[in-house]
């Protein structure tokens, strides 16, 4: 009996994309999650762990979407593995199978998940040299938190026929920002002041 192709897909934030993992690839049931991976507590994620049966192929974009660490990552595998399902991580062109013993595959594997991990603590050392270095000199102050009351007042004035990129210039938050949180101009296109 042939299994089912299920598909688990994870991205860190609301707004990041899910549409190019796993483009292209037959699946019966997806399984898609907006979380980060830091740990294996991820509800979607078990869902799709007590979901999967044996004869199935669990499909990930790439390791680093199913666990952040060498640690986590061996564990789910093995859990899948046991449950007699088989993982493809397409991207990394790395598939095991509960009937395989490629020892040089779950080495590539263990590799990987050490490499990816290494990876992410050194960007995220140099992000922290970074922010210290900002704070030294006085330009750092942090991500600032937009409130409601922030984004109520920028569409009351953009509504007012003020100009969108003066509106975020002087409330110090990015255009992207306020059109992240609706706010748009209520000037025809072409009619815009001059800044």
């Amino acid at each position: 009996m042939t299994g089912q192709h299920v598909g688990y897909i994870r991205v860190s934030s609301i707004d990041q994309n899910t549409i190019r993992q796993l483009d292209g690839i037959s699946l019966n049931k997806t399984f898609t999650e907006k979380l980060s991976g830091k740990d294996t507590k991820r509800p979607i994620l078990h869902e799709c762990l007590s979901y999967i049966r044996q004869g199935d192929t669990l499909h990930v974009h790439s390791i680093d979407r199913l666990a952040r660490n060498a640690k986590d990552l061996l564990n789910l595998v093995e859990q899948i593995l046991a449950k007699g399902a088989t993982v493809s991580f397409n991207k990394n062109n790395l598939v095991f199978s509960p009937d395989s013993k490629d020892h040089m595959a779950k080495l590539q594997l263990t590799m990987l998940a050490a490499f990816a991990e290494f990876e992410r603590e050194l960007i995220r050392e140099r992000q922290l040299e970074g922010i210290a270095i900002a704070k030294a000199d006085g330009k750092y102050s942090g991500r600032r938190k937009v409130t409601d009351e922030v984004i109520e007042k920028a569409k009351a004035r953009t509504k007012n026929g003020e100009p969108l990129s003066r509106v975020a210039k002087e409330l110090n938050i990015s255009r992207e920002t306020l059109y992240k949180y609706g706010v748009r101009s209520a000037l025809p296109f072409g009619n815009h002041v001059k800044d």
